[in-house]
């Protein structure tokens, strides 16, 4: 609509509709509808499908890094924008970053153009850069959250690296001994079922324990798989998975790494959110929906209650035994020097540094005993197929 109350009817090129809107007031024009010429029609090229991620985790720190260094050499938003639309390597990202120019431009600052994408940008990421924005150091913001997506990054891969070679000798070890009952010992109880001679005690154990794996096998892998499957549907549930994890942090050995990783996390995150300028409790927030482990994320929300209500957040998180006493610590140091930001990250680092420690101590100490159990096995295998040979010979002489 015109400043003169008449109406006039277009077709304007953009990428979204709030564009659209932008380019009309900037002609000092009031947007009353505005429609795509081929609303039913495919998706254009380059356009993210919403089912699928043009972002992974590490795609998006690189990201994170290379706007940082744009806008802290001086770079106007819009055109460091283009510029890594321009450089992006598939057409999901090139439509991703062309809709977030395309939301700039139309007035909108950078957070609330990440925030339309959250299967790209979490929460967590969002709060940020809003920050970031509003405090007027995007940059430096941008690259702090670089290093903490590094980090994270880093961290998961170590773990991975850890749990991968227990993972394999497991999964090989398995197939090993099912092929060996299933087919090997059967064969192998053929040549002594003509004998009238009563086989071994080991020797009868492993073929009734063969029988039962040719009989049943397929059976009770079905009824592994539906169980799986319908313990994943249990712990859909909050009042489940929260029993769950807290099981989980009773374990001896795993328990440990589960609760110093998700402290780790927590900290890294509120850590990088304080430090940002982003209120307390809002950071508090932000960063217990990071955790992984639903029985912390509960005792992190009591937290926020209390320090909602005065409490200092040491004295909270203190109250919570499932939170490791040196986040606690650091935390009460932070508040203490009125470093917090810091102290936190202190005590994210140290944990990580323990995740760790005990994670490659863990797979070093399971490498072996899963090879030895390997070969505890096959040798009761081996025994079993041998002792009624040894005893047919002893037979002959």
């Amino acid at each position: 609509m015109q400043s003169d109350g008449g109406i006039r009817r277009g077709v304007l090129e953009a990428e979204t509709a709030k564009a659209v809107r932008g380019m009309l007031r900037a002609q000092s024009l009031v947007p009353l509808a505005v429609e795509p010429v081929h609303g039913g029609g495919p998706a254009a090229p380059g356009t993210p499908r919403p089912g699928g991620r043009a972002l992974g985790a590490a795609q998006l720190a690189v990201w994170t890094r290379q706007a940082a260094g744009l806008i802290s050499s001086g770079l106007p938003l819009e055109r460091a924008l283009t510029a890594l639309a321009d450089e992006a390597e598939d057409d999901g990202q090139r439509g991703l970053f062309a809709s977030l120019r395309a939301e700039v431009n139309g007035g909108a600052s950078l957070a609330r153009a990440l925030s339309q994408h959250p299967r790209e940008f979490p929460s967590v990421y969002v709060a940020v850069v809003e920050a970031g924005e509003q405090s007027g150091r995007l940059g430096q913001v941008l690259e702090r959250l670089a290093d903490d997506l590094d980090a994270v990054q880093a961290l998961r891969s170590r773990l991975t690296a850890a749990a991968l070679y227990p993972a394999i000798v497991t999964l090989v070890s398995v197939v090993i001994v099912m092929f060996l009952m299933a087919y090997v010992v059967p064969q192998v109880a053929g040549v002594f079922s003509g004998t009238r001679r009563a086989l071994p005690v080991l020797t009868v154990a492993i073929l009734a324990f063969s029988g039962f794996v040719r009989a049943y096998g397929w059976i009770l892998l079905g009824a592994s798989f539906a169980l799986a499957m319908a313990a994943r549907l249990a712990l859909r549930h909050e009042a489940a998975r929260e029993k769950f994890d807290a099981a989980v942090l009773g374990l001896p050995w795993l328990g440990r790494i589960a609760r110093d990783y998700n402290a780790a996390r927590f900290a890294g995150t509120l850590s990088l959110l304080t430090a940002a300028g982003v209120p307390i409790l809002k950071a508090l927030q932000a960063a217990a929906e990071t955790l992984s482990n639903h029985a912390m994320r509960a005792d992190a929300r009591d937290a926020i209650v209390l320090v909602r209500e005065g409490a200092p957040l040491a004295s909270a998180m203190a109250r919570k035994q499932r939170f490791p006493g040196m986040l606690g610590m650091f935390t009460r140091l932070g508040e203490q020097t009125g470093q917090l930001p810091l102290m936190l990250q202190r005590a994210a680092t140290l944990l990580s540094a323990e995740v760790q420690r005990r994670a490659m101590a863990m797979a070093t100490l399971l490498e072996p005993l899963l090879i030895l159990a390997m070969g505890l096995v096959v040798m009761v295998i081996v025994l079993a197929v041998l002792l009624p040979i040894i005893q047919l010979s002893q037979w002959v002489k």
